[in-house]
């Protein structure tokens, strides 16, 4: 019997951190709301109490009154819930994802060593060392005078993740540079939980078991970062999912179309925090969608082709063959021949031509277009072989297109 043990921890981790993600999202979400929707208390003894705040909302069949203190209460309840596991449970399966899709399979998912030819160990040190500077700067920014206006902080870590994108797609694979920025904005709102917003919630928590007046700052700053974390939750998604998209991910400018769509994920996380205070402005959400069909057709422009022209044009089955043998093969077949692999990657197989021409636009779009396939290039690709396969599967699709106008039906295969 052979087991992939690796497939299925993956599978675990990532359903895991999937089931956790939905758990601290879901409630950061709902806690901004809660925020932002609160009304001053009717009741006049409440206002004494110190309730700062108040709203009801009816769910599942039953009437919620939910209050907010502006401080705290006079005395601690016996039963108090606190919002943290989900975050540690979050970074924590994240980071074994990281290690191991990421690190132990560096030579085909992080290196890419036309860009640079690191070691793997040199790969894995670099990446964690650039996501604990990345929560350094971060957490530095927040507590310089910068941190004190939220547009301003905003701009900068903005144009500074803008810039570690660049960065690390200059360095790594495009996915395990993707992935790293990513790594970088989840740490960041990871460690807020841990570093800021809990113990802040002790330390008002231990004033009011010791008798003393909380400070009020204490809960200023958690909302702050707890704000922050709402703002990042967005773009950080956009980085875990992009590796599914070749158009973004493989792009030339896959740094800069990061950076935009994370713009357009800002745009509308602040339409709907708007809203939430009862401010409905529509000029977020259409700026929004505007930009995202912007940058939609600004990736989909490739401009003249530079492959080969007429050369490419009479590409040949056998070659193409020969191509997907040497270079693909060795992992997307029945019986692969890469360590590491004891099933084809997503059960696709290149065994036969007809299989190769079933898969044929995924082969564009990964290996020709976007340049992703094989990971890392381990096989040693090269630009005319990309550029043959593509010729290849162009005019193969030209074929089908006027078979089929001449038949009415799909093309028979021999």
């Amino acid at each position: 019997m052979d087991i992939d043990i690796t497939a299925w921890l993956g599978l675990a981790l990532r359903w895991f951190h999937l089931i956790a993600g939905i758990a601290w999202i879901g409630s950061s979400f709902y806690f901004i709301w809660l925020d932002n929707a609160l009304k001053p208390p009717a009741d006049a003894s409440d206002r004494a109490a110190g309730v700062g705040g108040e709203v009801w909302a009816v769910h599942g069949g039953g009437f919620y009154h939910k209050q907010k203190y502006s401080v705290a209460p006079s005395h601690m309840p016996a039963d108090l819930h606190w919002f943290k596991w989900e975050a540690y449970f979050t970074w924590l399966s994240g980071i074994a994802l990281l290690v191991l899709i990421y690190y132990a399979g560096a030579e085909s998912y992080l290196i890419d060593r036309s860009r640079l030819d690191l070691a793997a160990w040199q790969a894995i040190a670099l990446g964690l060392a650039v996501i604990i500077a990345g929560w350094l700067v971060y957490d530095g920014l927040c507590r310089s005078p910068i941190g004190r206006d939220n547009r301003l902080f905003a701009g900068v870590w903005f144009v500074l993740l803008t810039a570690a994108a660049w960065g690390l797609t200059q360095v790594f694979g495009d996915r395990g540079a993707f992935i790293h920025v990513g790594a970088i904005i989840g740490t960041a709102m990871a460690a807020n939980v841990f570093r800021v917003i809990i113990p802040n919630q002790r330390r008002v928590v231990a004033d009011l078991l010791a008798g003393r007046v909380p400070d009020a700052r204490l809960g200023q700053l958690a909302k702050q970062r707890s704000l922050h974390n709402n703002y990042m939750t967005l773009p950080v998604l956009l980085t875990m999912i992009a590796s599914h998209y070749p158009q973004l991910v493989g792009h030339a400018w896959n740094w800069l179309l990061l950076a935009a769509l994370a713009a357009v994920a800002w745009l509308v996380r602040h339409f709907f925090n708007l809203r939430h205070r009862g401010r409905i402005d529509y000029r977020f959400p259409v700026a929004g969608a505007i930009g995202f069909i912007a940058i939609a057709l600004f990736a989909s422009y490739r401009g003249p082709s530079a492959s080969g022209g007429q050369a490419l044009a009479s590409a040949d089955t056998v070659e193409v063959r020969r191509i997907v043998r040497e270079r693909c093969q060795s992992c997307h077949s029945d019986t692969p021949s890469q360590p590491g692999f004891v099933s084809p990657p997503l059960g696709v197989m290149y065994d036969k031509l007809d299989e190769i021409i079933a898969q044929a636009p995924r082969i564009k779009a990964q290996a020709v277009d976007a340049r992703l396939m094989p990971p890392g290039n381990l096989t040693g690709m090269t630009e005319h072989e990309r550029g043959v396969l593509g010729a290849w599967i162009d005019g193969q699709s030209q074929a089908d297109a006027r078979t089929r106008g001449s038949t009415g039906g799909p093309v028979p295969r021999g």
